[in-house]
């Protein structure tokens, strides 16, 4: 017994007409006969009852209809359902990424994601520096979106965009402009930045800009967490460093004051990851 046979049985059993039937299903009468009968042959019963003029089913034959058209209809949608998870339209995708591109590229990704493959589940999180290789590399997240170079060997690395980094600023604040800092009164202010984190390049980015102005900054916070910070900053308790993209966190009470650097942003994946998601989503990205 296979599930072409049942298709055959199901069908006849719907028309209750041999000649009706195999046209329908694109076989000859006799071939349709043949399937019927070694359908009841391997299951030890007769399905229908059969003369010159009628056909139709035993009851026999009207319990495994009922019963066989629910179990065909689920296995027919478990077969669909493994098809678009091989073609990689269902199943979750785990993305990571910095709290800065929350409201600007983030919501752009996840629409295309969205509107390309809409049964595809998207899992968000934010990691900390340290813990984003490990993640990558031991399969808990399937994409990295970082501000940082990629150094490591079964990482594949591609930039897909670059923001401006900004001096963020109370609205009151005696800053204005660039033309407005100088060596001498940035010495005297309060910074508040992101934990160091040793070996990050955007870290390094940040720390060129304080070689530029040739002072040592005034750390009086560290914030994992952009939004923190500018609450923070807002709050009159330092000044800060942050991209630019933060602009579409529409944060009132904080004035950014673009700054001449810049600091590029990367999706990250497994190198010899094939799953099919993956792949999809990455042709998305990039």
């Amino acid at each position: 017994m296979d599930l072409q046979q049942i298709r055959y049985f199901l069908a006849l059993s719907r028309e209750l007409h041999y000649w009706n039937t195999a046209g329908k299903m694109n076989i000859t009468q006799s071939a349709l006969t043949r399937q019927i009968q070694s359908l009841e042959a391997e299951l030890g019963l007769q399905l229908f009852e059969r003369n010159k003029r009628n056909v139709k089913l035993t009851p026999a034959g009207k319990f495994l209809k009922e019963k066989w058209e629910v179990e065909l209809g689920e296995m027919e949608f478990i077969h669909q359902f493994a098809k678009q998870i091989h073609l990689g339209e269902r199943g979750t995708i785990r993305i990571a990424h910095p709290d800065s591109i929350s409201g600007s590229l983030m919501p752009d990704i996840l629409a295309r994601i969205s509107k390309e493959f809409p049964q595809l589940s998207v899992e968000l999180v934010q990691l900390p520096y340290e813990n984003q290789q490990e993640y990558l590399t031991n399969y808990k997240i399937d994409l990295a979106i970082t501000r940082d170079v990629n150094k490591h060997s079964e990482i594949k690395s591609k930039k897909i965009h670059t923001d401006h980094l900004a001096l963020v600023v109370p609205e009151g604040h005696p800053y204005k402009t660039i033309k407005d800092l100088s060596t001498e009164n940035l010495a005297q202010q309060k910074f508040i930045l992101p934990v160091k984190d040793e070996g990050s390049s955007y870290s390094d980015i940040i720390k060129q800009i304080f070689r530029s102005y040739e002072f040592s900054p005034n750390v009086f916070l560290l914030s994992e967490f952009g939004s923190t910070i500018m609450a923070l900053v807002r709050k009159g308790l330092g000044i800060a460093i942050l991209p630019d993209s933060y602009l579409y966190h529409e944060s009132p009470g904080i004035r950014f004051i673009q700054l001449p650097f810049k600091t590029d942003i990367y999706v990250n994946w497994r190198a010899e990851d094939h799953n099919p998601i993956l792949s999809n989503v990455l042709k998305l990205i990039l």
